[in-house]
């Protein structure tokens, strides 16, 4: 897999950027990093892929300048051209109902097709509508946020008490690791594809399951964004209609490409 780093001083102009699960507002969210990627980039479009907020809760929330600086960035770069696409979660759902097609600054979709400089076409959701039945549940959102939550303080107490330094601590990997087992066996890829497939798409891009990926199984491109709370990933196409998976370094402020050839491969694992 072939790395390359973007300059941090330096802006990567791309002709889109594809982000999800921000979590604006959870505990979780890496805001500060994510408003450091972000002003080190330009795109032509923007996609925000859900869970960009999460509003769907009357719990604590947790909101500072990172998180009104992002917003206000974005909003900035939409009234000056770029096109901001914002296409609810299930921690976002309430803006499936907005009554107006904008939220904002930017426009509304629940999905939408994208096409790539090279003519390829893409279905773009969020990916919780593929999910298990029972994952759909909107208790099981209910459920898994407030453990979520209840996990992070607790790895933070233990990190401010314990004077440790690593970055991610027990709680953080537990979280992970129950995430991941929550995948096995779940065909939420296989669902998505033959979504993609149905309507004609060469493609399908999404969010939603935390876990970056972009590779070609049985000629349909997956592509997901990650996430900005367990991992700082994002997707971008290039002038040439490639894409490619973007991983922030919180440590050097810059962002290392994996780029497949042709995406021709699987480049997550």
């Amino acid at each position: 897999m072939p790395l390359s780093t973007i300059n941090p001083t330096q802006r990567k102009i791309f002709r889109t950027l594809f982000v999800s699960d921000l979590h604006l507002g959870a505990r979780g969210s890496r805001a500060e990093r994510f408003l450091e990627f972000l002003n080190g980039v330009e795109a032509e479009t923007i996609y925000l892929v859900g869970d960009i907020l999460d509003i769907w809760h009357t719990g604590r929330v947790f909101w500072g300048e990172a998180q009104q600086g992002i917003l206000a960035e974005l909003a900035r770069r939409a009234r000056s051209g770029t096109r901001v696409i914002y296409l609810p979660g299930n921690h976002d759902a309430a803006l499936r109902d907005h009554p107006s097609p904008r939220f904002g600054e930017f426009e509304l979709h629940e999905t939408i097709t994208h096409e790539a400089a090279d003519g390829a076409r893409y279905l773009v959701l969020h990916g919780d509508q593929c999910d298990a039945r029972i994952f759909r549940w909107h208790v099981m959102t209910r459920i898994g946020s407030r453990a979520d939550a209840a996990l992070r303080a607790i790895d933070q107490w233990l990190k401010l008490h314990l004077h440790r330094t690593t970055e991610r601590g027990l709680c953080e990997l537990a979280i992970s690791g129950v995430n991941a087992l929550m995948l096995v066996g779940n065909q939420f890829e296989e669902r998505l594809a033959a979504r993609a497939r149905e309507a004609a798409h060469d493609g399908v891009i999404c969010g939603h399951f935390h876990k970056a990926a972009l590779h070609v199984r049985e000629g349909l491109t997956y592509a997901n964004c990650g996430d900005w709370v367990d991992n700082q990933t994002a997707l971008v196409e290039t002038f040439d209609g490639s894409l490619q998976m973007l991983e922030w370094s919180g440590e050097t402020r810059s962002a290392e490409i994996w780029q497949p050839a042709a995406v021709s491969a699987v480049v997550t694992e």
